[in-house]
C-alpha cells in the first residue's frame, strides 16, 4: 500500500465520550429521533434506514427551505414537530399542514427542535456551518448525536467537545471515513495508535491534468458517490478531506500530524488505523451512506437489515496513492488551518462556502475556489472564539471578506 510519510506519533490524549461503553450515561440505541437536514441526501437516507429499525420513532424534522420534500416526509412519518429555517417557507408549510404538526420557524426554531425535551437521538445532517448552533443545542442537552455535519467540529470543535464532556452527550460519526476509524479503534487503547488514514475517492479530476476549464457539470459528476452539490464540489477540490482532518482531530483526540490522507478510487476501504506495531485495520463496505448512518444509530450493536453485500471476489482491485497537493491546494489550506487552530478553521470553512457557492453560480472558476480561500485566510486572523456566538461572529466577518475579495475578482 502507498503511504504518506508522517512523523511517528503515539497518541496519549484522553479520548472523547464517543469511545465509552454503551452501559454508561444511560444511552441505548432506539427511541425518539430528530433529523436536522431531513430533506438533504443524508436526511433522506436516514429516513430510509429508520424504516427498517422499528425501535426508533421520528418525532422531529428540520430543513432549510425545501418544504415540498418536508411536507411529503411529514405525511409519511407523522412527526410531532418540524422546523424550517426560512421563515416565509415555514409560514407556507404551516398553512399547508393545517395543524397536523407543530411548525417551528427560523434559525431559532431549528435550534429549539434540536434541544426539545423527550428526544433521545439527534441526527445532525444540515449542510455547512449552519449546523453548529442546533447541534450544540443537542449536545448541551446531553443527547446522542449522529454527526453528519462535519462543519460543526471544523468551526466549533473545541467548544462542542468541551460541552459534550460536561453534558455527557455522545458524538457518533456518520461520515463514512470517521465511522470507519471509529469502528477500527473500538477496543484499542489510543496509546497503541500511530496514525489514522482517511481515504478519498480523488473525485472526478483525480487523473485530469488541466483544471483551468472545469465546468460545474463536470465537478458535480462524482465517480462513486451521490451527494449534495456542496459536498460534491468539496470532493472535487479535496476540501472535503481537509475538513475531515479537522473533524477527526476533535472526534478522536488526535494531533493533526497523526492524520493522513490516501486516494482510493474504488471507495471500498473507507479509512484505516495504523498501530505502533505496524498493523493496519481497515473498514470496508460498499459506497453507500446508509451503512454508517445505521451504525451511528444502532451502536454499540449492529442491526441485521437486508442490503446488498460487498463481494470482494467480484469487485475491482483496490488501489491507493498519495494526494497531489500541488493540484489540489484546498487540502494544503485545510492542513495549515488545522495546525494553526483557533479561528483559522472558521475562516477556512466560511471562505470555502462562499467560494463553492460562487463556483456553482458560475461567478468563480474552479481554480478560483482555492485562491479565494487562501486570500481570505491571509486577510483575516481573528482571536480564538470561545463560544458559539463568537464562532458566528468570526464566520460572518470571514464571509464578508471573502465576498469582498470575490467582488474584486469578478
Amino acid at each position: 500500500m502507498g503511504r504518506v510519510s508522517r512523523p511517528v506519533t503515539t497518541l496519549t490524549r484522553k479520548p472523547l465520550p464517543v469511545a465509552r461503553t454503551a452501559s454508561t450515561n444511560g444511552h441505548a440505541p432506539g427511541g425518539r429521533v430528530v433529523i436536522l437536514g431531513s430533506t438533504g441526501s443524508i436526511g433522506q437516507s436516514t429516513l430510509e434506514v429508520l424504516r427498517g429499525l422499528p425501535a426508533f420513532r421520528v418525532v422531529g424534522l428540520a430543513a432549510r427551505r425545501d418544504i415540498v420534500t418536508l411536507e411529503r416526509q411529514v405525511r409519511a412519518c407523522n412527526p410531532q414537530f418540524v422546523a424550517v429555517e426560512d421563515e416565509a417557507a415555514a409560514r407556507t408549510l404551516k398553512r399547508r399542514l393545517n395543524g397536523r404538526v407543530e411548525v417551528l420557524a427560523g434559525a431559532a426554531g431549528v435550534v429549539e427542535a434540536a434541544g426539545r425535551d423527550g428526544v433521545d437521538t439527534v441526527v445532525s445532517a444540515m449542510v455547512g456551518s449552519a449546523g453548529l448552533a442546533p447541534t450544540f443545542a443537542a449536545v448541551r442537552r446531553g443527547r446522542r448525536v449522529a454527526l453528519a455535519n462535519k462543519e460543526t467540529l471544523v468551526v466549533g470543535g473545541e467548544i462542542v467537545t468541551r460541552e459534550a464532556a460536561r453534558s455527557g452527550a455522545r458524538l457518533l460519526p456518520v461520515d463514512s471515513e470517521h465511522s470507519a476509524i471509529f469502528q477500527c479503534l473500538e477496543g484499542h487503547p489510543r496509546a497503541g495508535v500511530r496514525r489514522v488514514v482517511l481515504t478519498a475517492s480523488g473525485g472526478p479530476f483525480r487523473t485530469r491534468k488541466a483544471l483551468d476549464r472545469v465546468t460545474v457539470a463536470e465537478a458535480l459528476n462524482h465517480p462513486t458517490w451521490r451527494m449534495g452539490k456542496k459536498v460534491t464540489i468539496d470532493s472535487a477540490t479535496l476540501m472535503n478531506k481537509g475538513l475531515e482532518i479537522i473533524e477527526a482531530r476533535w472526534l478522536f483526540g488526535l494531533p493533526v500530524e497523526a492524520i493522513d490522507v490516501l486516494i482510493h478510487p474504488q471507495s471500498i476501504v473507507h479509512s484505516l488505523v495504523e498501530f505502533v506495531d505496524g498493523s493496519l485495520l481497515a473498514q470496508l463496505g460498499r459506497p453507500d451512506m446508509k451503512l454508517p448512518i445505521q451504525y451511528a444509530l444502532t451502536w454499540p450493536g449492529r442491526a441485521a437489515v437486508a442490503r446488498p453485500r460487498l463481494d470482494l471476489a467480484a469487485g475491482p482491485a483496490l488501489t491507493f496513492e498519495p494526494p497531489d497537493e500541488s493540484r489540489f491546494p484546498c487540502l494544503v489550506h485545510a492542513r495549515a488551518a488545522a495546525r494553526a487552530g483557533g479561528a483559522a478553521p472558521v475562516v477556512l470553512n466560511a471562505a470555502n462556502e462562499v467560494a463553492v457557492e460562487a463556483f456553482l453560480r458560475r461567478r468563480l472558476p474552479f481554480l478560483g475556489i482555492a485562491a479565494l480561500i487562501g486570500d481570505t485566510l491571509a486577510a483575516l486572523r481573528p482571536a480564538r472564539p470561545n463560544s458559539v456566538a463568537e464562532v458566528t461572529a468570526v464566520d460572518r466577518e470571514a464571509r464578508a471578506i471573502a465576498a469582498g475579495l470575490l467582488a474584486f475578482r469578478t
